[in-house]
């Protein structure tokens, strides 16, 4: 692989990403299903999402963003997200702990929905030990944007900000699972320089975890802190 360049930072656009705000959970919900619809959360429905997205922001170990573009009535509107930890585990303890009375019920809704989701969702403990790295707390768990801003680097620009925001934290790694078949996501952290750190079976799928290396990364130059709005 050739020498990883400096990002090319669009000031426009970081200027439009933010930390995700508990009134964003609604909206991050919407475009969570949107691309990750067959996943096991986002089967269990819009408000088991919207309700874990708020017990989430409410945990200092959650670290998230959105990007926000104006709408047709020239509204400001969430138009992606990027979600992520400083430790999974810990963040998933303590919503279980202290904001499993908001989370649970709209679960229990969308298994009666669907009722072969209950094995799948029962595994989902065991979901850290089954995908290595365990030496890596810091990760980025999901991404979406809506499809027109798809290929256009507002990605690549909310996951350095993702990735600065780890590094400026003291993180010397993150590490990122997905499935060995989606092929434009791993050609996209392969491109970042994230490397192989092992493969697993998980819900019926076989997934790849990838870890990147923070401190000295190229890409990685800080970028301005933005106010929450």
């Amino acid at each position: 692989m050739p020498p990883l360049s400096p990002f090319p930072v669009d000031a426009d656009v970081i200027a439009r990403i933010r930390p995700m705000q508990y009134r964003d959970a609604d909206r991050v919900a919407e475009l969570h299903r949107a691309a990750m619809g067959k996943s096991l959360w986002a089967q269990l429905g819009h408000p088991f999402l919207a309700a874990l997205y708020r017990a989430m922001i409410d945990c200092p170990t959650f670290i998230a963003f959105v990007y926000v573009e104006d709408d047709d009535r020239g509204e400001p509107e969430v138009r992606g997200f990027i979600a992520g930890s400083l430790d999974t585990r810990a963040l998933f303890a303590d919503v279980w702990a202290r904001r499993k009375q908001f989370v649970v019920p709209p679960a229990i809704v969308g298994v009666l929905r669907r009722p072969a989701l209950l094995p799948r969702l029962l595994r989902t403990a065991r979901y850290s030990d089954a995908s290595g790295a365990s030496d890596v707390p810091g990760e980025s768990l999901f991404c979406s944007f809506v499809p027109n801003l798809r290929g256009k680097r507002v990605s690549g620009h909310i996951n350095k900000v993702l990735f600065d925001e780890l590094l400026a934290r003291g993180h010397r790694k993150v590490k990122i699972t997905t499935e060995v078949e989606n092929e434009g996501a791993n050609r996209q952290l392969q491109s970042w320089g994230f490397g192989e750190a092992g493969r697993f079976r998980f819900y019926g799928k076989d997934m790849v975890t990838y870890v990147l290396d923070l401190p000295g990364h190229p890409r990685l130059e800080p970028v301005s802190r933005h106010p929450s709005v």
